[in-house]
């Protein structure tokens, strides 16, 4: 009998750690689905405010180092700007004339908290390693910040 509840618990407990496998793999999925669709289609590819505002939160902040030990912030707001004016100039895409691309290096969910490290392409070339942290709010994941470190020629 003890043989038999060993058996049972230790069957459930494995069916249980599957199953929170699968969440794990399914939010990992929305999360990509994010990151592209308003991130990398919505502002770096077609400027498109929709795709933008559905998947970043209006409280978006680009952070990034200056010189010395300043830091600057770029609200989503602002970015939606640049996007917007690049198409305007003449640009194929939001900041340039190369097609973003990314690849997904890893994803980290800790509840309704995640962030994902990010390889960015324009056209064939790689330009920047970035962090995105992400909050899961009712409606859904959506961006919150964005570090980055920009790929200069002697980092290849």
């Amino acid at each position: 009998m003890k043989n038999t509840i060993l058996v049972f618990v230790i069957t459930l407990l494995s069916f249980s750690a599957l199953l929170a496998q699968d969440e794990q793999a399914k939010e990992k999925e929305l999360i990509k689905q994010v990151i592209q669709t308003a991130y990398v289609d919505g502002l770096c590819n077609n400027a498109d405010e929709e795709a933008i505002n559905k998947g970043f939160h209006p409280g978006f902040e680009l952070l990034s180092a200056g010189k010395g030990n300043t830091m600057w912030k770029l609200p989503i707001y602002n970015w939606i700007d640049i996007a917007k004016e690049g198409k305007e100039k003449g640009n194929k895409y939001s900041f340039q004339n190369e097609l973003t691309t990314v690849k997904f290096l890893f994803i980290d969910i800790a509840g309704n908290v995640a962030v994902a490290k990010i390889e960015f392409y324009e056209g064939e070339e790689l330009n920047y390693i970035d962090y995105l942290s992400l909050i899961k709010f009712k409606d859904g994941w959506k961006l919150v910040s964005k570090i980055a470190h920009r790929i200069e020629k002697d980092d290849k």
